[in-house]
């Protein structure tokens, strides 16, 4: 899909932000800005004309605004990946969700507050990431990359030494971490699940504010399941999901109750670059559910959700890991397909299902 950089198309329907993003973008290495538009009509026009691997899509413009311009380049089949401009309010945050589910690539959100040198570094850093994740998806241009050793395709892997396999009792809790590529894939699997699910299931979706509710509240819609965002002191219900809060840290923590388990929300610092961090929440999973657990690593960037895997592996959980062919980023459960931790390696489509079977007793 490359050649020697990223040909980017800006798109959004202000001059000033076209020019702040250009000329950010332009200070990349191995970025080229091959040009702008003001709308999403003459964007098309631009992406025949330019042949852009990426599009930065705002998502509010006269003519044609980002979701129209989105369904236009999937009826049209064009090759070139959006990525989405969203601002931090609940409006954009839920056509944001939309626009992930009808297949851009990942969005920024513009910063609110800061000063103006803050708020350019803020978009540096988002972008930077995000182009590091397209890198690694196209598999382009190692330098940029980060460092990985080889991909493996297994079907299953075998647990690494010295970890101990398998449930001993019906799990009691899922515990997901995912990222890039995310709302989607949950918008496929969560779903299928049905509501009898005798389990609750919490997710690490690294998402910033505002936009785990609007993904709590679009998934809500789609599900037999309860599905929210996690709150402080909310106590585990079965058949109930909980999304980590984008820009904190979520785990479990036992009730006053005994055997019953809490929600406890903190502001501890990021873990992998992370807040929320799925580590952090499959630690405190390993800690209270010793053999009652299931761990789902998912699409993303990275190695998040690894350490925490492994305590969860010790602790005698199931672990199941989305294969690769499936994946919009293949580096999260990668790291726990290498080192030994999961049992299944399933492709999207069979998630759900297995996760029902195994919460229902069939190991």
């Amino acid at each position: 899909m490359l050649n020697q950089q990223i040909k980017i198309l800006v798109v959004d329907d202000t001059a000033l932000y076209r020019k702040i993003l250009k000329d950010l973008l332009s200070e990349m290495e191995n970025v080229e800005v091959v040009g702008s538009a003001p709308n999403g009509k003459i964007a098309l026009t631009k992406i025949d004309l330019l042949r852009p691997d990426i599009i930065t899509l705002d998502l509010e413009m006269p003519e044609m605004d980002g979701l129209e311009t989105l369904r236009q380049i999937k009826a049209l089949s064009k090759n070139v990946v959006a990525i989405m401009v969203s601002a931090h309010t609940t409006k954009d945050a839920a056509i944001t969700l939309e626009a992930l589910e009808l297949g851009a690539f990942d969005f920024i959100a513009k910063p609110s507050g800061g000063s103006i040198v803050e708020n350019i570094q803020n978009l540096r850093d988002q972008f930077s990431s995000k182009l590091e994740a397209f890198l690694e998806k196209y598999n382009v241009h190692n330098t940029l990359r980060r460092s990985q050793s080889a991909v493996v395709h297994p079907v299953f892997s075998k647990p690494a030494a010295g970890l101990r396999k398998g449930l001993n009792q019906k799990p009691k809790i899922i515990a997901i971490g995912i990222s890039t590529g995310g709302p989607k894939a949950l918008a496929e699997i969560i779903p299928q699940i049905p509501a009898s699910l005798p389990a609750s299931i919490v997710i690490v979706q690294h998402m910033p504010p505002v936009f785990t509710k609007a993904l709590a509240d679009s998934l809500n819609r789609k599900s037999a399941l309860q599905i929210v965002e996690g709150k402080q002191g909310d106590e585990l219900q079965l058949g109930t999901v909980y999304i980590a809060p984008g820009g904190k840290q979520m785990k479990i923590v036992s009730a006053a109750i005994p055997g019953k388990y809490v929600i406890e929300i903190t502001d501890d610092p990021p873990e992998n670059h992370c807040k929320p961090s799925a580590d952090y929440l499959f630690r405190s999973v390993a800690s209270h559910f010793p053999g009652k657990a299931i761990g789902v690593i998912m699409t993303g960037m990275g190695r998040d959700g690894k350490r925490g895997l492994e305590e969860m592996k010790q602790a005698g959980a199931r672990i199941i890991a989305q294969n690769e062919e499936t994946c919009v980023v293949f580096g999260m459960p990668m790291e726990a397909i290498k080192s030994g931790l999961a049992d299944d390696v399933l492709p999207l489509q069979q998630i759900a299902n297995r996760i029902t079977k195994i919460a229902n007793g069939a190991y």
